[in-house]
């Protein structure tokens, strides 16, 4: 029987066309990152080109030969909005414009003929005449203003560009500087408040910060970063070593002793990232070789095209820890490192807050101004204070206080009965001890809203708010207050963080509020915090959503439950 057509092509189905040739993809050309050890050395954005035209060290010449002399108008802008940093100085905030103004496009309205002035404090190590010093600027040439930083830097407002000069030579006479405060270079290195003194350090990592300061701070060589290079050196966990660039930590090795634990890659910002260890054991006396082998492989490999990659975490994150060590050992350093234990994490911050008893027998005795408000007549009187107590000998820590060392026992309690009057506790509240904040739209250019001012209010009010359940808080729970996403306030790593921002009230007006995050820490279940969807406080209510949480927690967590371990578990409600 013949079949036709159509009853061919319903019993057997046709061939099947040839498939189409695939296209190759072209490969993806990847943008240099603009890394000097792969060959890239032409500057890939206006900063980069302002490094390179000329080392930003070289502008102090000009600040104090022309710049001093002719006032604020003869500064040029590429000195001012940059190099300028490198010898610690930022324009302020105009007074007068709200977060709606903040933005890069205002910069010419947002910029005062005033300056931020940051002194370094290698350490966070003083005596009473570099106390006395830092006071008498203050009151003399920045309207009284002193802030503790969370770099155990005093920062002031309000200096004026004619008065720079003689303050670099008050600091310098009794060995202070703003050498590299800010800038893309190597920043002050964090050091234990109480080095060498504290019962509780593996060894005292004092001589390793004074050799890299000495070595390296001010020399050109290291002056020209992708961006800024943070170090804490400690020997125990006192430092937050976890958001540092590079950090070296006191551990015992068992067949070696005692000495460092290397860590790299950390910081914070729009982009957190908690540094790695690299797993070696580094001797004291070779501490100042491998971190100029560390700030070297940022240098050299670092990202240079976009500000935003251009920390070391970036490199960290892309290489992996295994690579940045072999490329450390192998081109830096020229020789393997031992491999080393990791230090067992603390529980809760190390804040060397209150009295303890010190190796020389006497006492350390610290003091929480709130979020590190202090001023120059305050600064001063602690000078004094000291030098009747018989001590020479305070600190600043990275947890914005402050530390007097060498009181005898007999006066500990007049100590802290003089100083109490200052607003400086040793025998703080839960809200005062543990509130951090950024300085804030009083100041910044970059803020969106208040922090360093509305926290003098918040932390008393928050021990009225919460005097019926003070006593129940035997866990710390940490605030801090960030004006903008930079995070110089590290909100991400607080137990409850803010962080500022422009948001819409029921009238749908711009008003100052927080994105808040909750539940961070570093140490023992170190991590960046639980984010709430679409959950703000208004500035306003800050203190109403801080008691509502921490009424929540005492409600509903376990016996010795921390609240970084509570807020990861709770339920929601609980947390808005």
């Amino acid at each position: 029987m013949t079949l036709t057509s159509t009853e061919s092509a319903d019993a057997a189905p046709a061939a099947e066309a040839p498939p189409a040739p695939r296209k190759r993809a072209r490969p993806v050309k990847r943008k240099s990152e603009g890394q000097w050890a792969l060959g890239y050395r032409t500057p890939l954005n206006p900063n980069e080109q302002t490094k390179r035209d000329d080392n930003p060290l070289n502008v102090r010449a000009r600040i104090e030969n022309i710049y001093s002399k002719q006032g604020f108008d003869s500064i040029d802008k590429a000195d001012l909005r940059g190099r300028m940093r490198w010898w610690g100085l930022y324009t302020q905030r105009e007074q007068g414009y709200d977060g709606t103004y903040t933005g890069d496009e205002n910069i010419d309205l947002l910029e005062a003929p005033y300056f931020m002035m940051r002194v370094r404090c290698d350490g966070g190590k003083l005596d009473a005449a570099q106390l006395r010093t830092l006071g008498g600027i203050s009151t003399e040439f920045g309207r009284d203003t002193a802030d503790i930083s969370d770099r155990e830097n005093v920062q002031y407002h309000w200096i004026e560009i004619e008065n720079v000069p003689e303050i670099w030579k008050r600091l310098e006479a009794v060995g202070l500087k703003t050498t590299e405060a800010c800038g893309d270079c190597p920043r002050v290195v964090l050091g234990s408040p109480l080095a060498g003194e504290s019962f509780d350090e593996v060894l005292d990592p004092t001589p390793a910060i004074d050799e890299i300061v000495r070595r390296y701070i001010g020399d050109p060589a290291y002056s020209n970063l992708p961006r800024k290079f943070k170090t804490a050196i400690s020997g125990q966990q006192d430092v937050v070593h976890e958001i540092n660039d590079v950090a070296f930590i006191g551990v015992e090795h068992p067949e070696h002793g005692p000495g460092l634990d290397l860590w790299v890659g950390g910081g914070l910002s729009t982009n957190p990232m908690l540094a790695k260890r690299v797993g070696v054991w580094v001797p004291l006396d070779e501490v100042p070789d491998v971190w100029e082998g560390v700030v070297s492989i940022f240098r050299d490999y670092g990202y240079r095209r976009l500000r935003a990659k251009a920390r070391l975490k970036f490199l960290i994150k892309d290489w992996g820890i295994e690579k940045f060590r072999q490329v450390l050992e192998d081109e830096y350093l020229g020789r393997k490192l031992i491999d080393g234990p990791a230090p067992e994490q603390p529980a809760r911050p190390i804040d060397h807050i209150g009295v303890q008893k010190l190796r020389n027998g006497l006492n350390a005795v610290g003091f929480t101004p709130i979020a590190g408000r202090v001023s120059g007549t305050i600064l001063t009187k602690v000078a004094d204070a000291m030098e009747r107590v018989g001590s020479d000998r305070a600190s600043f820590t990275p947890y914005q206080k402050l530390i007097v060392l060498d009181v005898p026992d007999d006066q500990v309690e007049s100590l802290i009965d003089e100083l109490a009057p200052l607003g400086l506790q040793a025998r703080p509240s839960h809200w005062r001890r543990n509130l951090l904040a950024c300085s804030g739209i009083e100041f910044c250019k970059l803020s969106f809203v208040e922090t360093r001012k509305r926290s003098q209010v918040l932390a008393p009010e928050l021990e009225q708010r919460l005097a019926d359940i003070n006593a129940q808080l035997d866990v710390p729970i940490t605030i801090n207050i960030n004006g903008c996403p930079n995070s110089c306030g590290r909100s991400q790593i607080a137990d409850i963080g803010f962080k500022g921002q422009l948001v819409d009230n029921d009238l749908g007006e711009q008003v100052e509020g927080y994105q808040v995050h909750l539940g961070g820490s570093l140490g023992l279940d170190s991590g960046f915090g639980r984010k709430l969807r679409q959950h703000k406080v208004l500035s306003e209510d800050l203190g109403d959503y801080i008691e509502r949480v921490v009424r929540n927690f005492v409600d509903n967590r376990e016996d010795g439950e921390r609240f970084a371990v509570w807020a990861v578990r709770a339920e929601e409600e609980h947390l808005r």
